[in-house]
């Protein structure tokens, strides 16, 4: 990016570790580097590329978590304690969708980055995806299972909402234009914390079949219209209605009008269903994570 969050951050007095994947860059910022006293230190390398889904030895900008932790002495913390560091960053926009997928199966996996604790992100993204992400059950446009993943897992809050135009000549110098949106206003890029929640693993869910509760979630909103009613019979659920009466939610319920929190219930009394662990939706799921970071 320009550079706007590192000259903020360091203007701050924060320690700052910047990860520059354009090499061309990196003699200016190794001088500044060389002038602040330890304040600054870089690295070669791409953070919206950390962790490739490659055999053998990562090359740069590409770059391991593990790797990257242990040079900047970040060291892993349990769930329950505080945030471990602080991620700032701008979403590269071709790749924006993609991307946050990645880093929400990361986070209910706790690999990656998350395999250290409760790392927060602070990052520009798109205010078309900032409305998916905070959107409301029954919004036709962008109530979607990205929208309940990311408000399960993390709290969302809205930092600061600039306009297009202040990045509009970085923008052109790369290539690049700013997106189009059809249905959701896009005028601004927004900065938005993701905190994870303290509680995610508690109850029902957990790290284990995390990846369940994923690909059930992904399933009722593959078609946000269906009664949900219809999509517990398709996994040979015969007592879905009883279900839904014990979880107060009416049998004639879309999937798109369920609060996430909602979801969450629904999963963890499915958990509990000896007729849930023995169906072929397990299976599914298997297959799923062959693909789970596409």
């Amino acid at each position: 990016g320009p550079g706007i969050l590192t000259r903020t951050l360091l203007n701050a007095g924060v320690r700052v570790v910047a990860l520059e994947s354009n090499s061309a860059f990196l003699p200016n910022l190794q001088s500044l580097e060389n002038s602040l006293d330890g304040q600054l230190k870089v690295i070669y390398g791409d953070f919206f590329r950390l962790d490739p889904l490659v055999t053998g030895t990562v090359k740069p900008p590409a770059v391991c978590s593990d790797e990257l932790f242990e040079t900047v002495g970040v060291r892993a913390v349990p769930w329950s304690e505080g945030v471990p560091v602080k991620i700032f960053g701008i979403l590269p926009q071709r790749k924006e969708r993609s991307i946050l997928w990645r880093l929400l199966f990361a986070l209910y996996e706790c690999s990656s980055i998350y395999r250290y604790g409760r790392v927060e992100l602070n990052i520009f993204i798109s205010e078309k995806e900032y409305k998916v992400l905070t959107a409301k059950p029954g919004d036709v446009r962008a109530y979607q299972a990205l929208t309940v993943l990311w408000q399960v897992g993390c709290e969302i809050q809205l930092l600061h909402m600039e306009p297009w135009s202040s990045f509009v000549t970085n923008l052109k110098s790369r290539g690049l234009a700013v997106p189009k949106s059809r249905w959701l206003p896009n005028d601004h890029l927004c900065l938005v914390r993701l905190t994870p929640r303290q509680s995610l693993f508690t109850g029902g869910l957990k790290r284990t079949n995390s990846a369940t509760f994923v690909f059930m979630v992904k399933q009722c909103l593959a078609k946000p219209r269906s009664r949900l009613t219809d999509r517990l019979n398709s996994w040979s659920l015969d007592s879905g209605g009883k279900l839904l009466r014990a979880l107060e939610i009416p049998k004639n319920a879309e999937t798109r009008s369920l609060y996430p929190e909602d979801y969450r219930r629904l999963f963890e009394a499915l958990q509990n269903s000896s007729v849930f662990t023995e169906i072929w939706f397990h299976d599914e799921v298997l297959e799923s994570i062959k693909n789970i970071h596409l």
